[in-house]
């Protein structure tokens, strides 16, 4: 789905503030709301909007530690990382887990209580799944940065003298003619 500047203008509001109205979102993008709410509803359809949520401060609920595992698997066959995802999907602290490259397979954000926390889901959940070679785990200290996806439109490279000249413009160059 491509999206123009009218998109984009309605994700950016959306973004920061979900709980807008139709009327207030028609407002801020210059677009009438009937226009707008079926540019939402396509967006929705689509894919690009992919649900309503709410924030949730998890220190709130008692998780005042993150914790990031790397993990590395015995094995990679369909059925093992089909086996190791659902046993993720059942630990409700997992917040996050990623097939990554580089040292280790898998990135695990887990929201924990605190250290004593942590030693339980380690004990009761993560080490009780088959297949695990190595992990290791990291508290986060201070998170620096959580921001949502950018809604820029990447823009095509400009072109350069060489690819203008490849295409029959003339290069800086080659404009000039030498008189005698």
């Amino acid at each position: 789905m491509k999206l123009d500047k009218f998109d984009l203008a309605i994700l950016a509001v959306l973004r920061d503030d979900a709980r807008a109205s139709l009327q207030q979102v028609s407002e801020r993008v210059g677009l009438s709301t009937t226009p707008c709410w079926n540019r939402i509803k396509r967006m929705e359809d689509e894919g690009t909007i992919q649900g309503w949520t709410v924030r949730i401060d998890p220190a709130a609920l008692g998780y005042t530690e993150t914790v990031i595992v790397q993990l590395t698997l015995d094995s990679h066959t369909d059925e093992t990382l089909d086996a190791f995802g659902a046993a993720l999907a059942d630990i409700p602290e997992v917040l996050e887990a990623s097939l990554v490259s580089g040292d280790y397979d898998y990135m695990i954000r887990i929201a924990v209580r605190d250290t004593r926390d942590y030693e339980r889901l380690l004990r009761e959940h993560l080490y009780r799944i088959p297949g695990i070679r190595h992990s290791k785990s990291s508290f986060v200290l201070r998170t620096l940065k959580d921001s949502p996806v950018p809604l820029a439109v990447p823009t095509p490279a400009a072109p350069t003298r060489r690819r203008a000249a490849a295409a029959g413009g003339a290069s800086r160059s080659g404009s000039r003619t030498r008189r005698r």
